[in-house]
């Protein structure tokens, strides 16, 4: 048991009870505990499994390569369409999750399995998502602004991608696309 664990516990509130549940459960599965995005996460050999985070409406248990597990109870849930590798199995009380332990347990043990074979998602490429048109003429415009954005990971650029595609009108997309051009010129991510 981490202490930077049982901090963060302490000052939740909210899903104490839950995610202590939660917690118990990943705990005899035999993984790694470790605070990390301001979140109880588990590890197997310094891989991520599973992730401990609550929400207004429910706590979850994300599982980081949910996409690749057998759901045979239907229970993993894509937290939106362009999640591509993580799912989660939510919760609003101690009891679904103490029914579900069993469950959860055999989820969490594929899961070992599937990061020990070395599985990997098949993520979408970049190229795949919309690139606004604002942002086109910014990188058409500025060589730098190009070469800086190229030189971002994957990940990093999906989520500008996202952030700036999500805006509905080209001014709100223009305001967000001039506001994250000095994070990406220091090669930074959106949350970074």
């Amino acid at each position: 048991m981490n202490p930077k664990v049982d901090d963060f516990l302490s000052r939740n509130e909210k899903w104490q009870k839950e995610m202590e549940q939660l917690r118990k459960i990943v705990l005899d599965c035999g993984l790694t505990e470790k605070l990390k995005w301001g979140n109880p996460c588990y590890t197997f050999q310094e891989r991520n499994i599973v992730l401990i985070h609550g929400f207004r409406d429910y706590c979850a248990l994300l599982f980081f390569k949910g996409a690749l597990l057998n759901d045979t109870h239907d229970i993993l849930i894509q937290q939106t369409k362009n999640v591509q590798a993580a799912r989660q199995v939510r919760f609003t009380n101690v009891k679904e999750i103490v029914k579900m332990a069993q469950v959860l347990k055999a989820y969490i043990y594929e899961a070992i399995e599937v990061e020990k074979a070395g599985l990997k998602v098949a993520l979408k490429p970049t190229a795949a998502f919309t690139m606004p048109g604002e942002f086109q003429q910014k990188l058409d415009a500025n060589p730098a602004l190009k070469a800086a954005f190229e030189a971002l990971t994957p990940g990093r650029q999906r989520a500008y991608l996202l952030h700036f595609a999500a805006a509905k009108q080209s001014r709100t997309r223009v305001s967000r696309i001039e506001k994250y051009i000095p994070q990406i010129m220091d090669g930074k991510g959106i949350n970074d």
